[in-house]
């Protein structure tokens, strides 16, 4: 039919020629923004999907930048103490230095005590001056704050680790089912009845000894304590009403890994695990036993009346009195510790929380021995004192309190943060592909839709000039 006022076939070649020209201004845009997605109506579910992976990416990536500050921080600490570590050793060779009285003048001996004290003053100052973007590391500021906790039962505390979740302070419950007991031999005898030399050993060393017949049991106590610093044996005396008389030789200190051993060397000495009359049945050597409990309810692991607790939520170190015996003692942490964001999700499963106690020198030794400021020139045990042992043994204490600390900050470094970064590293490599899977344009498709796109519009203007053309037709009815 030849009609004029509506031509049908350019009104259908100029619908198919706007969506070729939709059609190629969407590819365009696709090869010039490089996504396949630029607004919802491309593909809306698309589109929720991949503003989801966007928005893990970017967490992801955050939780790798805090992990990596909190390597730096870490590193800085570890640096520190590397520091006191050495300040620590050259105060331990003038403390042996200066022991060698004999051969040193008291002005000599005078002049170490002062280096020690300028050491002791440097360690302070680098615990109170070891910062990172104004945040101090050594000074105590991000050690944990206690309450309740009983100086006569627990005679030091230490915790390395402590999640709070969502609770505002933690409650720490121990119950002690074994008490520490130190090695011990027992002499049930007022005196000797033949002479006797015995090899008397323990932790520190061993050292020989020698009694005439009829020595008491006083005197045997007496010479056994005289070398007790070579021994690590030490002996009291036994006399009370419901027991006979004699010796025990214990070991310094307690614990499984401590030992008293006593061996004659000519004559007959009998020792016993008792402190029954005549119950001498030859004993030689005997160890002693660590303390055992729980702690919240989980075992803990003993080292003689030290206590260890090491868990996903809580980890910490304490030592018990000698006396605590069996028995329960509660306290609380309060607050404190250094908390680090390591995932993408604000949870306390993705929350790692350290502690790093001071390092300043009232801080390094302990309760029993003593503490490092205890060794400058007005403490008790400074060189100029004559202390140069008790000296040495609150050094090599604080040696191995720094030591701890950095082998502790190293494994978080590496076994926590750096295998972290790594983790979270693969993950956002998978992220980051999935995204781009939905998100990202396929160059090779977009660039062969366009070489379609464009022969169709062109084939579209050519036939809509042909279909404006055909109404001209009529004209020829017309004569």
């Amino acid at each position: 039919m030849a009609r004029i006022n509506t031509n049908v076939g350019a009104i259908v070649a100029q619908r198919h020629l706007n969506a070729g020209y939709r059609a190629l201004n969407s590819t365009l845009q696709r090869l010039s923004s490089g996504l396949r997605i630029t607004r919802g109506a491309d593909d809306p579910a698309g589109l929720i999907v991949s503003e989801r992976l966007r928005s893990e990416v970017r967490a992801v990536s955050q939780a790798i930048e805090n992990t990596q500050r909190a390597s730096n921080i870490i590193a800085t600490a570890e640096g520190a103490l590397n520091e006191v570590a050495a300040l620590l050793n050259d105060i331990q060779d003038l403390i042996v230095e200066a022991a060698n009285r004999g051969a040193l003048s008291d002005d000599e001996i005078a002049a170490n005590q002062l280096q020690v004290d300028s050491a002791i003053e440097s360690i302070t100052r680098i615990a109170n001056s070891t910062t990172f973007a104004g945040r101090k590391l050594l000074d105590g500021s991000l050690d944990y704050v206690t309450s309740g906790v009983n100086p006569n039962v627990v005679t030091t505390l230490q915790i390395q680790g402590a999640q709070f979740g969502s609770r505002s302070f933690i409650p720490v419950n121990v119950n002690v089912l074994q008490s520490a007991q130190p090695a011990a031999l027992y002499f049930a005898n007022s005196s000797l009845t033949q002479p006797v030399v015995v090899e008397i050993k323990g932790n520190i060393g061993a050292a020989s000894i020698g009694w005439p017949s009829g020595t008491a049991a006083s005197a045997i106590v007496d010479s056994v304590n005289t070398i007790s610093d070579s021994t690590g044996v030490v002996a009291r005396f036994i006399n009370t009403s419901n027991q006979a008389s004699g010796v025990v030789l214990e070991s310094q200190l307690l614990g499984s890994r401590q030992f008293a051993s006593v061996v004659p060397l000519s004559g007959n000495l009998n020792f016993s695990f008792t402190e029954t009359a005549g119950a001498n049945d030859f004993i030689k050597r005997d160890e002693g036993r660590d303390a055992t409990g729980l702690i919240n309810g989980a075992a803990t692991i003993g080292d003689g009346n030290d206590l260890a607790l090491r868990s996903s939520t809580l980890s910490l170190d304490l030592s018990l009195a000698t006396n605590f015996g069996l028995g329960t003692t509660s306290f609380a942490i309060t607050e404190g510790g250094a908390l680090f964001q390591v995932g993408p999700q604000v949870t306390s499963t993705l929350q790692v929380n350290l502690g790093i106690p001071s390092v300043a020198a009232s801080r390094l030794g302990n309760a029993v021995i003593g503490f490092l400021t205890q060794i400058k020139s007005d403490g008790p045990h400074a060189l100029t004192k004559n202390g140069s042992a008790q000296a040495q043994k609150i050094v090599s204490e604080a040696l191995k309190q720094v030591s701890v600390l950095r082998g502790r900050l190293g494994a978080f470094e590496k076994n926590t943060l750096d295998t972290n970064v790594n983790q979270l590293g693969i993950t956002m490599e998978n992220l980051m592909a999935a995204e781009s899977n939905i998100r990202d344009a396929d160059f090779a498709f977009e660039t062969s839709k366009l070489a379609r796109d464009q022969i169709l519009i062109q084939a579209g203007t050519s036939v809509l000039a042909i279909a404006n053309q055909t109404p001209q037709t009529v004209l020829r009815l017309l004569g």
